[in-house]
C-alpha cells in the first residue's frame, strides 16, 4: 500500500503514528461537505483531504473513534461514527492521550472551533485528574487508571496498553 504524503509537518505527525498503530489513512479528495472538514471515514478508514482540512487535531478524535471501536465494528464504520456517547467518551480520552504520547499541545485536538464551545473544559479537567472515558478504556482493555496500573505494574492513563480495542468486549 503506498503511503499518503502530507505536507503539513503536524498532519503528517499524525498521520504517521495512526499508521504505525494499524490504521488505514488515505489520501483523497472528499465530493462532499463533511462534518469535520477535509475528512471522512470510508469502511474503516480515515480519508483526508488536505486542501479542507482545517484542523489536523480533529484527525485524532476521528482515529480514537475508529480506535475503540471494537475491530468487528471499525471496518463497517463509514460517515458518521454513530450516536453513541459511551464511544464519544472513550474517542475523547483516547485522543487527548494521542496528542500527549506525540507531544502535542492537547489544545490542537481540543480547539475552540469544536466541542460546542466546551473544549477548553475537556483539556481543564484532563489535566486535573477528571479522566472521563478512561475506565471504559479500561473495560476495553485499553489503559488503567492509577490503581489497577499499580497493581499490573504498568503505567496509568494516559499511557495506553494498545492504541486499537482488542477483540472481545471485556479484556479484565
Amino acid at each position: 500500500m503506498t503511503r499518503p504524503t502530507f505536507t503539513d509537518p503536524l498532519t503528517r505527525t499524525i498521520v504517521s503514528f495512526l499508521q504505525a498503530i494499524g490504521l488505514d489513512v488515505r489520501a483523497g479528495q472528499i465530493p462532499a461537505e463533511t462534518f469535520l472538514p477535509g475528512i471522512w471515514i470510508d469502511h474503516g478508514a480515515l480519508l483526508i483531504d488536505e486542501a479542507r482540512l482545517r484542523y489536523p487535531g480533529d484527525l485524532l478524535h476521528e482515529a480514537g473513534h475508529l480506535a475503540v471501536a471494537a475491530p468487528a465494528r471499525r471496518t463497517t464504520i463509514s460517515g458518521d461514527v454513530g450516536p453513541d456517547a459511551a464511544e464519544e467518551m472513550m474517542a475523547i480520552a483516547w485522543s487527548y492521550a494521542a496528542a500527549l504520547h506525540l507531544r502535542i499541545d492537547p489544545a490542537v485536538v481540543f480547539h475552540e472551533a469544536g466541542y460546542q464551545g466546551g473544549a477548553r473544559s475537556i483539556v481543564e479537567n484532563f489535566q486535573q485528574g477528571h479522566t472521563f472515558g478512561v475506565p471504559m478504556l479500561q473495560w476495553a482493555g485499553m489503559t488503567y487508571d492509577a490503581t489497577q496500573a499499580a497493581s499490573r505494574g504498568v503505567a496509568p492513563y494516559p499511557h495506553m496498553i494498545c492504541w486499537l480495542r482488542p477483540d472481545g468486549e471485556h479484556r479484565e
